[in-house]
């Protein structure tokens, strides 16, 4: 198979853990090379680390977090100085808590808003400027099945995904005459960090979310984010659902007794 984006750069937020991680590793694999985003510091030295013993690829760590905008502003002005950033992977996200919504915690609310929508749009805003000017790249949004099917518990968090199905229909949209892509992929129940962060640091109540049927893996959404990048420069995969074969939505899932 042809290796559409060898020697490319890519721009990949949220790596230091889950999809951001294994989208990271595997595009090492394609040789392209790699600017991580992400707030632990140790993670991204240690991941950097990794790919380099791995790989030929370059690999430059930055420690930031979306939400902040001055800094990521500031960021993104040095990078795209310095690089032409070809991809670009909205990785960075997060669900915190499963209360109902009058009983939610508005700084969990605060926290989801300002990571998986603002904090989406300062990284996109002087990529995209720059990609249109080159009139190239491709853009990739994690979203979440629950951006299409609201559920119990759900609320903010599922209107946060749902924001970012609509602003990746709207980037589309906004870049019609040009050859940027943008895709979302839209996750089921994947196995990573995401419930044990939901609910904050409690394994038991992570763990049970996977029992009784085979989850997704990070491994499974980045091969399907790998599919979708190598691809031919008229082919633009605009959205794409991936569940279990054991969910077919948020109240279809079939476990084990």
């Amino acid at each position: 198979m042809k290796n559409y984006i060898k020697n490319k750069t890519a721009l990949v937020t949220g790596a230091t853990s889950g999809i951001g991680e294994q989208i990271a590793i595997d595009l090492a694999k394609m040789k392209v090379d790699l600017i991580l985003l992400g707030r632990n510091e140790k993670k991204l030295h240690k991941l950097q680390k990794k790919l380099l013993k791995n790989s030929k690829c370059k690999v430059s760590i930055h420690v930031a977090d979306v939400r902040d905008q001055n800094k990521i502003n500031t960021l993104m002005k040095k990078l795209l100085k310095k690089h032409t950033i070809n991809i670009l992977v909205n990785s960075a996200g997060l669900a915190l808590g499963v209360e109902k919504i009058d009983d939610g915690k508005v700084d969990n609310w605060d926290q989801m808003i300002d990571t998986n929508i603002k904090g989406l749009l300062y990284i996109c805003k002087p990529i995209i400027a720059k990609m249109r000017a080159l009139d190239r790249g491709h853009i990739v949004n994690i979203g979440s099945v629950a951006g299409k099917t609201a559920y119990p518990g759900g609320n903010v968090y599922c209107a946060t995904k749902a924001a970012v199905h609509s602003l990746g229909e709207a980037m589309n949209a906004d870049l019609i005459s040009t050859n940027i892509k943008v895709t979302t992929i839209a996750p089921g129940a994947v196995d990573t960090n995401f419930s044990k962060t939901r609910f904050d640091g409690d394994n038991s109540k992570a763990n049970a979310v996977y029992n009784g049927y085979t989850p997704l893996y990070a491994k499974d959404i980045s091969t399907a984010i790998i599919s979708t990048l190598n691809t031919p420069p008229h082919v633009n995969i605009q959205y794409l659902d991936i569940m279990p074969t054991a969910q077919r939505n948020p109240y279809l899932l079939c476990r084990e007794n």
